[in-house]
């Protein structure tokens, strides 16, 4: 990963304390993991930042290298990377997710 690639993905971060990098959009995701990290995000009513990763292949390969994390979607709180989907519908079930985004 370039460090121009390395700039952009910390000042996307920068945008929201919950940031998640998905293919599609909130409105559209692209795929079932996508969609399933939204539809968690969206039932506990915080506001988060998105990206696209579908619209830029930097970005898309870069956030991989960047968390150490092989698959998209990622979310990421204040800039630390918490997981894909599967881990966000285990933090959910738990209730941890729900308390570290209300931190």
């Amino acid at each position: 990963m370039t460090e121009q690639v390395q700039k952009r993905i910390e000042d996307l971060l920068s945008q929201n304390d919950l940031f998640l990098f998905m293919k599609g959009t909130p409105d559209f995701p692209m795929c079932g993991f996508s969609a399933r990290a939204v539809a968690i995000l969206k039932e506990t009513g915080v506001t988060f930042g998105s990206f696209n990763v579908l619209e830029d292949a930097e970005i898309r390969e870069g956030i991989k290298a960047f968390g150490n994390w092989p698959t998209i979607p990622q979310l990421y709180f204040k800039k630390e990377l918490i997981g894909g989907s599967d881990i966000m519908m285990e933090m959910y079930q738990a209730g941890e997710l729900q308390t570290l985004i209300k931190q």
